[in-house]
């Protein structure tokens, strides 16, 4: 296995199998064949044709249309279409969040294959011997991949919470980090990255931070969404990255990134320039 194996991994979707979703002139979402047909069993609000599905009954109001896509979710949950309610509310966009046309339960965005956000932070600590990185292990009830390594904080980002505001919140509530230290996160750019998943198309961005640590600093997770977690020398955290399978699939990405930036991937490494694109996809 390759750093590059891991990008290519998140980026693996074949479009022939989606069709676009289109709302006001705008494409905000990307239909597996399979949601179509579901979809057709609401004509007055969707026109499924053989190359794109139309939303042509959306009601004019944000609110209301949030409420026609909620009723809509509400039955595919209850006949496990969709695998579950996750509570959460992600924008549906065609371009960035501040531009949603409504909210839906994040755990129906692939469904629609909708575009949603997140942020993930790599906590470091300096030390004589060089970097060493902070990883959680995800707890066993976890419904995404139990038990696998994560980046020291990552969260997805709702609607109508700031990046600030949610960053610190999910500081707090994973790592134990305080907001005075939480607020000295270095932001470090975005990923994007877009995945056929079994719930469907995942056209994600993960909006990227740093946080140099105390070395004295132990995280403590509050919201048992983290089982335990361990600080690893850089080069450990690399080859745990390239060699095996122990990382939650996309936070190999925000691993990569930072190796890449503390020049730990070097130019000399023989995909280094799939790399950089790779880690900044287009996203549909």
């Amino acid at each position: 296995m390759s750093f590059i194996d891991k990008i290519r991994a998140c980026n693996a979707w074949n479009p022939s199998d989606f069709v676009p979703l289109w709302l006001d002139g705008a494409r905000v979402g990307w239909l597996r064949r399979s949601a179509c047909d579901q979809l057709r069993r609401w004509p007055e609000q969707f026109a499924v044709e053989s190359g794109r599905v139309t939303w042509v009954g959306a009601p004019a109001e944000f609110s209301a249309r949030t409420a026609a896509l909620d009723a809509v979710f509400a039955r595919l949950a209850e006949e496990g279409v969709v695998s579950h309610l996750h509570g959460e509310r992600y924008p549906l966009t065609a371009s960035t969040r501040e531009r949603a046309c409504c909210v839906i339960d994040r755990a129906c965005a692939p469904f629609l294959g909708a575009r949603a956000f997140g942020q993930h932070l790599n906590g470091y600590v300096r030390t004589a011997h060089g970097i060493e990185m902070w990883i959680g292990r995800r707890a066993a009830d976890r419904r995404h991949y139990p038990l696998h390594l994560d980046n020291l904080v990552a969260g997805g980002l709702p609607h109508g919470l700031s990046l600030v505001d949610n960053l610190r919140k999910e500081c707090t509530e994973e790592a134990g980090i305080p907001r005075a230290l939480a607020d000295r996160a270095v932001v470090a750019g975005a990923i994007t990255y877009c995945r056929d998943s079994a719930g469907g198309l995942k056209p994600d961005v993960m909006y990227c931070y740093d946080l140099e640590l105390p070395e004295d600093f132990v995280p403590v997770c509050t919201d048992g969404e983290v089982e335990s977690f361990q600080r690893l020398p850089l080069a450990e955290v690399a080859a745990l990255v390239r060699d095996t399978d122990a990382f939650k699939l996309n936070c190999n990405l925000t691993i990569i990134d930072f190796l890449v930036r503390h020049g730990f991937i070097t130019p000399e490494e023989p995909d280094y320039l799939e790399i950089l694109a790779g880690l900044r996809a287009p996203l549909p």
